[in-house]
């Protein structure tokens, strides 16, 4: 069985390479959710005036990984406190938010909130929006991190420190630190 959430955490480059990292994801799309404009290019959406937040589409399996533990690992794994904005990265296209499919995933949204919040001094910006089109990524932004991105400066910024906090705070959800 494989159940899907939908989340927005900044660079979906970033994102999906934690989440392909954690066992019981069977699955990491990168893709754009939440704006007005159908079908978006990676262009029009780094432009800012789609509305659309770079975001994963993450498959997993619930006996596996239950869905309150995965959003867990996404607030702790990005930065929640910062409006349209995770590092360099600024702009609406880059803000966190969770997109829930139904009820039970919009209450378990709700509980990982606030769980987050009572674990940081700062508030938490991140929102429950409603799902909304799913738009696919291009090819070339899929598996980004094991195709591409340890060449690109940008990503090795940005993601190991990722995988560090990952390994450390979730070692046995991580599938590197488990066959470490």
């Amino acid at each position: 069985m494989t159940d899907y959430v939908t989340l927005a955490g900044g660079c979906f480059w970033c994102t999906e390479a934690v989440f392909k990292d954690v066992i019981g994801v069977k699955s990491a799309e990168s893709g754009y959710i939440g704006g007005h404009v159908p079908n978006p290019s990676y262009k029009q959406v780094c432009g800012g005036d789609t509305g659309h937040a770079e975001a994963i589409r993450i498959g997993f399996d619930p006996e596996q990984l239950k869905l309150g533990d995965l959003l867990d690992i996404f607030f702790a794994t990005h930065d929640a406190t910062t409006l349209n904005r995770q590092g360099n990265d600024v702009g609406t296209q880059y803000r966190s938010a969770m997109f829930p499919a139904d009820d039970a995933q919009e209450a378990e949204m709700e509980a990982a909130l606030a769980r987050a919040q009572a674990d940081s001094p700062k508030p938490i910006v991140t929102t429950i929006e409603p799902m909304d089109t799913w738009y696919e990524a291009e090819g070339y932004h899929q598996d980004y991190w094991e195709t591409s991105g340890r060449s690109n400066p940008y990503c090795m910024a940005v993601i190991p420190p990722k995988l560090q906090k990952l390994r450390k705070s979730f070692a046995a959800r991580s599938k590197a630190a488990v066959n470490a």
